[in-house]
């Protein structure tokens, strides 16, 4: 998949960074989500890659990056340091300023990084989220049942990885059936690589990583930025999925008007997996936001 795209290994502090390059024009970051890797973006790519340098990576610890140990302060996998990771593999592809866009995790990784290194992003486009702390300040019992998965995630090791390597395909299948509008629409060979990743203990436990701090240390980021009165600077772009905010929170746009003045969006008829469930809309929409720079 992503035939034509230079395939690429950047060592971070702490870390190692594969991603995929490729296209012509202004450099343009995608970042994947849970239960996902880069290859979330292989039907969108051949669209954008005649406007953009694309620059498509493996979050830590997920797909064929790698990350540390886990530690017991969650900053290792806080969204903080993985987005000091996706601003040093900019650098060293040598791309400075650049468009911003992140799917789901890769969504908190992005608002985080923009928020952190406001120089570095010139547009974000965040795909399916509403912000961490108003997920968590928000959550009902019904919030809670839907996505159970965030306190699962969350709980102490070893619990989430034993549970989840006694079964993985069980488990990782059993969300993207759930959060998916067709499961239909996800390329059989893309979907057999987000499963096989969760057959390595080492990406188990770095995913559950990325959720304790979730729940720890990246709200303790979101909160001292909200009681800061701190905002995102520039334009940003939410495209999201009817088939799947709607039933929990609508339209995201009231959330992120707390984190940002320009904010705009693009609504889907599709389920969570935006770019893979409806590529061209989804390729319209980046190509018509990043396009206006």
């Amino acid at each position: 998949m992503l035939e034509g795209f230079e395939r690429r290994r950047v060592a971070v502090d702490g870390a190692e960074i594969h991603l995929a390059t490729g296209g012509d024009g202004p450099p343009l970051l995608l970042l994947h989500g849970y239960p996902q890797n880069h290859l979330i973006w292989h039907a969108v790519a051949p669209r954008l890659a005649a406007r953009f340098t694309l620059v498509m990576p493996d979050l830590r610890g997920y797909g064929e990056s790698v990350g540390p140990a886990p530690d017991a302060e969650n900053v290792l996998y806080s969204k903080r340091t993985m987005a000091a990771d996706m601003v040093a593999a900019m650098s060293a592809l040598g791309h400075e300023r650049f468009g911003l866009a992140g799917h789901d995790r890769g969504g908190r990784v992005a608002y985080r990084l923009t928020l952190d290194h406001p120089e570095r992003v010139t547009r974000l486009a965040a795909l399916d989220i509403v912000p961490t702390l108003d997920v968590w300040t928000e959550m009902t019992w019904k919030g809670a049942l839907a996505g159970f998965h965030w306190p699962f995630l969350a709980q102490p090791a070893p619990l989430p990885e034993r549970m989840i390597g006694a079964d993985p395909d069980l488990f990782i299948g059993h969300l993207i059936e759930r959060w998916a509008g067709d499961p239909a629409k996800l390329a059989p060979a893309a979907m057999a690589a987000y499963l096989k990743q969760f057959h390595n203990p080492d990406v188990i436990a770095a995913t559950c990583a990325d959720y304790r701090a979730g729940a720890t240390v990246d709200m303790d980021h979101d909160r001292a930025d909200r009681e800061a009165g701190r905002k995102i600077g520039c334009p940003v772009l939410l495209v999201w999925a009817r088939g799947y905010l709607t039933a929990k929170t609508g339209s995201p746009i009231d959330a992120w008007r707390h984190w940002a003045d320009d904010v705009r969006e693009a609504p889907l008829d599709c389920g969570h997996f935006v770019a893979e469930e409806e590529p061209d809309a989804c390729a319209a929409a980046l190509i018509d936001f990043f396009g206006d720079d």
